[in-house]
């Protein structure tokens, strides 16, 4: 028999925001990044979103257009204290429920991996934070001289995340019967549909949308929603509300 692991995503499954987004702010009050790229750029994305007029998934993949751009060119040293600046003012910003799911996979002697698409400087000092087995994030690589080339190898989609899954599975001899995974989007999919044990937490509609329409899925998963003070569970035919 092998390992049991646990694989979580961290955006809005353990970290309650965006980990690139905190970057970002930080990078502008840094002047990093020139603040006016925020108020002429990306400020109506996130006004639409804040009001519910838009989608959080729009806003952010404009604002990783500019992220992105933005740090060509820098050198990843310079921006390394930025980053754990990040880590240790958000760090403990997280669900409640995910931070003990962690805790509990820990204390039993899992394997707990993070697979994130965030990017790999900041997921890595969440991973030392939580203390997990290993990572996967988004690479923003690098020249020769360790400067950023503004490209990246990304880990936000469900086929990337199954990939690192995959490789993880056969480096630590994870029996994936008896693992578990979580997430909140369809970038998770790959690894919900993988394990034996897969918790959807806080998930978005696309989700929900496709636990309901994949019965093998749909009967293995839990929900867990996470509001207020109040932490509860639901079942995969919870009814979705169009308003």
């Amino acid at each position: 028999m092998g390992n049991i692991a646990a694989f979580f995503d961290i955006d809005g499954t353990l970290f309650r925001n965006s980990l690139m987004i905190e970057h970002f702010k930080k990078l502008i009050k840094y002047e990093v990044i020139d603040p006016s790229l925020w108020y002429g750029n990306l400020k109506d994305s996130y006004s639409e979103w804040e009001r519910r007029y838009g989608e959080f998934e729009d806003y952010l993949e404009e604002l990783a257009e500019v992220y992105l751009k933005e740090l060509k060119g820098i050198n990843k040293d310079y921006i390394e204290f930025i980053a754990s600046q990040v880590i240790k003012i958000n760090g403990e910003k997280v669900y409640k429920y995910t931070r003990s799911r962690i805790k509990w996979h820990k204390e039993s002697g899992h394997k707990v991996f993070f697979i994130s698409g965030a990017p790999d400087f900041l997921v890595e000092k969440m991973a030392e934070k939580y203390g997990v087995t290993e990572y996967k994030a988004t690479e923003y690589l690098v020249d020769g001289n360790n400067n950023f080339t503004g490209e990246i190898v990304k880990m936000w989609d469900s086929e990337n995340k199954q990939n690192a899954l995959n490789e993880f599975v056969e480096r630590f001899c994870v029996d994936l019967d008896s693992s578990y995974s979580y997430g909140d989007t369809t970038g998770d999919l790959s690894m919900l549909r993988m394990v034996g044990y897969p918790v959807a937490i806080n998930p978005n509609r696309g989700l929900l949308m496709a636990i309901k329409e994949d019965k093998e899925l749909y009967n293995k998963a839990s929900i867990i929603v996470e509001r207020k003070d109040l932490i509860y569970s639901l079942s995969p035919d919870v009814e979705i509300l169009d308003i």
